[in-house]
């Protein structure tokens, strides 16, 4: 992607214009905002909490790391097709948009409905879960002040478009130095005797194992956001050259920060303190620098964590406006006058409370990661029929074409089959909200 050629604070100011239409000023944003929210949607709760995990079932540094190289090529071969896509069928919305104008209105309103009830809720609620447990000190109850986290960021979105750009690009520039600054700390501080990089025989075996498929599931959905700037593509002032950058150029920069910052992980923390520890870069910085500086990075990290929660704040109820404007039974979330979706900001909100409540956090990662995985391989599927149906001609294009699709296709199916095995209650609930989201849209129909 191409460098900025300003500074940072002139970045910010210069991200936002109006754009005149009519007699209305219109909000748009650039190409810099996009990527911006692409990283702060991707960079979150699973690089600070899925290792914890993995490292229960693999144990070799090669197949750990293996596992974050191939999930940055996923998303990158997800980024190219969505690119593809989102600049022949120029809407807001995501998969609501394209899966209707690709495939059928159903199969649109399904991916919506996934987006609706646990495509953003669900990750904003892993996020806070996140955020409490890196929080230096003790508070009594930590679900109810996650839900007034929650809360306060979802009201700094409720007022303007202006102010949501202006806070995602600083809590996005803050989120990329601090990790910058870990894995600088990582890499010269020498590794301590005791630490989880491990070089043994057994590399081959463990790529090939369902332990490494499921493991793929938390990483992908550590991955997961770098679709973010398709939500909202009617919202970029040029959608055509933006979006490509925004998608692209995000997940080029998190693939990079995300393989580096497990590795220093690794190299500084034992394996008994990573295994199933969900405040995995606690430990890291303990080991690095001693106890005071983990608490000082631990309140950190929950800090960087606000921009992830502030990223899906902002994108999720788009989609859910994108449904209310074509479908009668959700007509009270259509955005407002200035084109912010309030009504739809505080449902997301209310689901997110509801998650925060009443789930834990493996299982709302790998319920939201398999119905997330199902929506965007159809997206990267509907780039082959786009093609024959020749609507591609004039805008952007996969490199490589089909190499990346069906990258991206057969793993994604390798993972949902072997999720299906390994975690059978949490797949077969995410298929039952697709049931519900199936009675949901005939109603609709009937009304």
């Amino acid at each position: 992607m191409p460098t900025a050629r300003c500074k940072p604070s002139g970045c910010f100011r210069s991200s936002f214009t109006n754009h005149k239409v009519g007699k209305t000023n219109i909000a748009k944003i650039s190409a810099y905002t996009g990527v911006s929210i692409v990283v702060a949607n991707m960079i979150g709760t699973g690089a600070f909490t899925s290792l914890g995990f993995q490292v229960e079932y693999l144990h070799h540094t090669f197949s750990i790391l293996s596992l974050w190289i191939l999930g940055g090529i996923l998303a990158l071969s997800g980024a190219f097709s969505y690119a593809e896509v989102g600049t022949v069928i120029k809407k807001s919305g995501g998969e609501y948009a394209f899966l209707s104008h690709i495939y059928h209105p159903f199969v649109g309103y399904l991916s919506g409905w996934i987006s609706l009830t646990v495509g953003f809720a669900a990750p904003v609620a892993l996020s806070t879960i996140a955020f409490m447990e890196y929080l230096p000190v003790q508070i009594a109850y930590p679900r109810i002040a996650g839900i007034l986290l929650i809360a306060a960021i979802t009201l700094v979105h409720s007022y303007s478009l202006r102010s949501s750009s202006k806070f995602q690009n600083i809590s996005t520039l803050f989120k990329i130095l601090l990790i910058l600054v870990i894995i600088g700390i990582g890499l010269i501080v020498p590794q301590g005797a005791d630490n989880a990089l491990t070089f043994r025989p057994s590399y081959l075996s463990e790529i090939t194992s369902a332990a490494f498929a499921v493991s793929l599931i938390y990483v992908s959905y550590s991955y997961s956001g770098w679709n973010a700037a398709a939500y909202i593509s009617e919202e970029f002032r040029n959608p055509v050259k933006a979006l490509p950058i925004a998608l692209i150029g995000g997940t080029l920069i998190v693939m990079f920060l995300y393989t580096l910052l497990q590795y220093v992980f690794l190299k500084h923390v034992p394996f008994d303190r990573l295994t199933g520890a969900i405040n995995v870069g606690t430990p890291a910085i303990e080991h690095m620098l001693g106890p005071a500086f983990a608490s000082l990075f631990g309140a950190t990290i929950s800090l960087l964590l606000i921009s992830g929660i502030s990223a899906m704040t902002w994108v999720g109820p788009r989609v859910t406006a994108s449904i209310a404007r074509e479908h009668y039974l959700w007509r009270y979330f259509t955005a407002n006058s200035k084109g912010i979706p309030v009504k739809s900001l505080w449902l997301q909100f209310v689901l997110s409370a509801l998650l925060l409540i009443t789930g834990t956090f493996e299982q709302i990662m790998i319920y939201c990661g398999i119905l997330l995985t199902l929506s965007t391989l159809l997206v990267v599927a509907g780039v082959f029929i786009l093609r024959r149906r020749k609507q591609t001609e004039s805008g952007y294009k996969s490199p490589l074409f089909p190499l990346f699709q069906l990258l991206f296709i057969g793993v994604s199916l390798w993972m949902i089959v072997f999720a299906l095995i390994r975690n059978p209650y949490e797949t077969l609930i995410g298929l039952s909200n697709l049931v519900v989201g199936g009675i949901a849209y005939f109603a609709d129909r009937r009304m």
